[in-house]
């Protein structure tokens, strides 16, 4: 029987991942899943392909907020409201009172001067700037300008139409709402590496347990609990899987491996982007059905 044996989401595009035991499957990901995002000034997105020192900065689910720390400072934590819907609500509303944010004037003119253009690769979509208090924290630890923004929930940000049908929406992900990986593929992969990496390097939403190795390349649908997911376009990669999450140090593995036989039109593949359909949560353990 095949299961979900892991979830991870990645609230800040590009940052270090949370594993979680369940996770809430929303219109456009799951819940949390890269709806932050740091961007230069020009408002192009940051990663760690140009930036391995982003890996540096863990997060952590606390409550109402994400707290963001480099790994060896956790007394350092930048906190970061889960619901920043509200930070629109404040800018809009004409006070100023501890919310650092200026004074704005009826119909939500601040809200407008808080939302700037931002890129990721191709698509062009509005975001809400967090702050000046937040980027110049970001700008501190990474030694370069940076800005967050965030995602709000009136953004839809269409997937790939040639790959997709019903106008499916994602979050700050490079394409796809969900990437998944099965166990079984990564083991493969450090059979054939000197040293193995963790799951890690490839940054899955969800893992899979008890497929064959590959597996997810030749299956089209499977049903989670109550979500029905379509496996829509092999997930190509790049130099990202070889930055050390721990050391932010980058090498060449294990993306000159996987390049030796998984390359396919010069892309080297490695998990699947899906969508899905239906409502409701997944769990660690449930069991997973192929259609």
């Amino acid at each position: 029987m095949a299961t979900i044996s892991g979830i991870f989401v990645y609230p800040i595009k590009s940052l270090r991942g949370i594993e979680l035991d369940s996770a809430a499957v929303t219109d456009r990901g799951l819940q949390y899943d890269r709806r932050w995002m740091l961007v230069d000034d020009s408002g192009r997105f940051l990663s760690q392909r140009e930036h391995p020192r982003m890996a540096l900065l863990h997060i952590r689910l606390e409550g109402d907020q994400l707290l963001v720390f480099p790994g060896n400072q956790p007394d350092q934590a930048l906190p970061i409201p889960l619901d920043s819907e509200k930070l629109g609500e404040i800018a809009g509303s004409g006070s100023s009172s501890g919310s650092g944010f200026g004074s704005g004037s009826g119909s939500g003119s601040a809200v407008k001067n808080r939302t700037i253009d931002v890129t990721v690769w191709d698509d062009t979509m509005p975001a809400f700037l967090m702050g000046p208090q937040y980027d110049q924290w970001f700008s501190d630890f990474l030694g370069f300008s940076a800005r967050l923004v965030y995602q709000q929930n009136t953004t839809r940000r269409v997937v790939d139409s040639r790959y997709t049908s019903q106008e499916e929406i994602t979050s700050f992900s490079d394409a796809y709402p969900v990437l998944l990986i099965g166990q079984a593929s990564l083991d493969d992969l450090n059979s054939r590496l000197e040293q193995p990496v963790p799951m890690n390097r490839f940054r899955p939403n969800i893992v899979i347990k008890g497929w064959a190795p590959y597996q997810e390349d030749e299956i089209r649908y499977f049903q989670a609990g109550p979500i029905r997911f379509e496996a829509v376009k092999p997930c190509a990669r790049c130099v990202l899987t070889t930055v050390d999450q721990d050391s932010a140090i980058r090498g060449k593995e294990p993306l000159k491996t996987l390049a030796s036989y998984r390359t396919k039109n010069n892309k080297v593949l490695f998990g699947q982007n899906l969508i899905y359909s239906g409502k409701g949560r997944i769990e660690k353990g449930m069991e997973v059905r192929i259609i």
